[in-house]
């Protein structure tokens, strides 16, 4: 098996760079190895406007240090106030892809969320009149509804309804936790995408559990059973176009992880594509991580490929302690442990 592996530039179609001062830590280690990225627009206040999202932009680039190669794809935060004549000027937005469709309550800085998604049938109408896909973080979150379950519903309750009652949407279901969720996917036609993080395809839930809590593993969707992990690799080593990477790097400073607060996400950034390099190659699928990385997303959103590459070296190191320093300290996921590939250049 060869130890160098050369594949088009990748790029991250779920990320989360914060902003304010985090923005000068954190958008570096993605613009490292990914031409493009889909920002996530839960910020507080959060991104809900065609104009609050080319400020964001702004933000991200003016962070960007010189000589790095970044296109950041800003997306809208849906609310139950969200309008017609903001989903139409978004879709004539070079800069905006999608809008993000949070149900209220579901994860970081979501209270502003969607609380009744049926009354909000005239803007996914007009959205898939448009072609501006819908990007879901699909869980239901009322009372009953089992932690470990709640995407599974999602999907059954309403995904499935409204995916039938809106044929023409373009979706992507982010961050798919769970065998169910590939079903799904594989049920569909082209207008249905998912992306997938690489702490769904290397770990499961007894990796957030057993023998203590493990916060930096802490994410939502959480961690499922081993079952869906195994889904997971099969669908993400596939080849199949409508899986892509995501990595839905969602970082937290220190203090907010390592509490009783334990804020739900997990910082893998600084070792996002070494990890899918080492799950492809134990599922025997390296030759199928480059049309996961860098092909299958650009095609389901209409995008060309990016033209240079990046060169991965079978090459033991460990990831980073921490990154940043003073009040913004990051510790990454996998912080310490030793991994088989290194990006090492273009």
């Amino acid at each position: 098996m060869s130890e160098t592996l050369r594949i088009k530039r990748p790029d991250d179609w779920h990320l989360h760079l914060r902003d304010g001062e985090a923005l000068k830590t954190l958008v570096p280690i993605s613009a490292g190895y990914c031409q493009r990225a889909v920002v996530m627009p839960n910020l507080v206040p959060p991104v809900t406007t065609v104009a609050a999202a080319k400020a964001y932009r702004d933000r991200v680039m003016a962070a960007l240090p010189d000589g790095q190669s970044f296109n950041p794809l800003m997306t809208l935060y849906m609310t139950q106030e969200t309008d017609a004549a903001e989903v139409r000027a978004a879709s004539a937005c070079d800069e905006i892809i999608g809008i993000k469709l949070y149900p209220a309550g579901a994860t970081t800085n979501s209270a502003s969320g969607v609380t009744d998604i049926r009354r909000l049938e005239p803007i996914f109408e007009t959205m898939a009149d448009y072609g501006l896909p819908l990007l879901v973080h699909g869980e239901v979150t009322t009372d009953d509804a089992d932690i470990f379950d709640r995407e599974a519903r999602f999907i059954d309750e309403i995904l499935e309804p409204l995916v039938n009652r809106v044929a023409n949407l373009k979706v992507v279901l982010e961050h798919i936790s769970c065998r169910n969720a590939v079903e799904f996917v594989n049920s569909r036609d082209k207008l249905l995408g998912a992306t997938i993080t690489p702490q769904h395809l290397y770990m499961n839930r007894n990796a957030m559990l057993t023998g203590g809590i493990r916060p930096h593993n802490y994410c939502l969707p959480v961690l499922k059973r081993e079952e869906d992990r195994q889904a997971l690799i099969a669908a993400a080593t596939s080849g199949d176009q409508r899986f892509f990477m995501g990595t839905d790097s969602a970082p937290h400073v220190r203090e907010a992880k390592e509490s009783d607060c334990g804020c739900a996400g997990t910082f893998n950034a600084p070792v996002a594509l070494a990890v899918y390099a080492e799950v492809f190659e134990d599922a025997g699928a390296l030759d199928k991580l480059e049309a996961f990385t860098s092909s299958n997303g650009p095609r389901f959103y209409g995008l060309p490929e990016n033209a240079d590459h990046l060169t991965l070296k079978k090459n033991s190191w460990r990831a980073p302690a921490k990154v940043g320093s003073g009040n913004q300290q990051f510790v990454p996921w996998l912080a310490g442990e030793s991994l088989r590939w290194q990006v090492t250049g273009t």
